[in-house]
């Protein structure tokens, strides 16, 4: 356990804004651009902003998350980190787990906030806004996963941050479907079956990644 916290304050410093490896607060300026500009693009009409406005926030909140993933892992694999963790005795699997918590502490809270103005700038509703929120909280550790997932099988391909971005957004459709689909339901139901999809993710992502990691270090 006292590894884990050493390679989770390792990550944080390197992906929080100022760090070797870090996005800086690009994918937050990213999110709210989009919400500034949406309005402009489709008119102020205030019925229209508030029937689309979620959705909007969703997608901006998934662009967002790719923004990262060009160094969420390649750093690291060209620098062999990963080579000292396993003459170290620390697999690949854990050293995964503990960049997805690291992730998603560096990108998910950052969008819950700027969501907030967002909402305002879109003129939606307090159960709406929540909604959104409540969403968010529930899927971003699903597109977390699906990030570094995705960051571990292109890190050792020539062109990977470009291939990487274009298979995140399809496998994150289940989430956004869901996680978006749930402003148009009265029931929870979407939101519970964001989380799932979310947990399940979270749940293989370590394995998966560490395994796309293991066969890139072996090359």
């Amino acid at each position: 356990m006292r590894e884990f916290g050493l390679l989770l304050r390792r990550d944080l410093a390197l992906l929080l804004p100022g760090g070797r490896g870090g996005a800086g607060v690009l994918p937050l300026l990213f999110f709210l651009a989009v919400a500034m500009l949406y309005p402009f693009a489709v008119g102020p009409e205030p019925e229209l902003l508030a029937r689309t406005g979620g959705g909007v926030i969703w997608i901006a909140a998934l662009l967002a998350a790719i923004l990262p993933l060009e160094r969420l892992v390649t750093g690291d694999l060209d620098a062999g980190v990963f080579d000292q963790l396993h003459l170290r005795g620390i697999g690949e699997e854990w050293a995964m787990a503990s960049r997805l918590l690291a992730h998603w502490l560096t990108f998910a809270p950052f969008l819950l906030l700027a969501a907030l103005p967002a909402a305002a700038l879109l003129g939606l509703a307090q159960e709406t806004t929540r909604t959104v929120l409540l969403g968010l909280l529930a899927g971003t550790p699903g597109l977390a996963a699906i990030g570094l997932i995705v960051a571990a099988l292109t890190a050792s391909l020539r062109g990977g941050a470009a291939l990487a971005g274009l298979m995140t957004i399809p496998l994150a459709v289940p989430i956004l479907i869901f996680g978006a689909g749930a402003l148009a339901r009265n029931d929870a139901s979407g939101l519970w079956l964001t989380a799932a999809i979310s947990l399940a993710l979270c749940a293989i992502a370590p394995l998966a990644a560490g395994a796309a990691i293991r066969a890139a270090r072996e090359q």
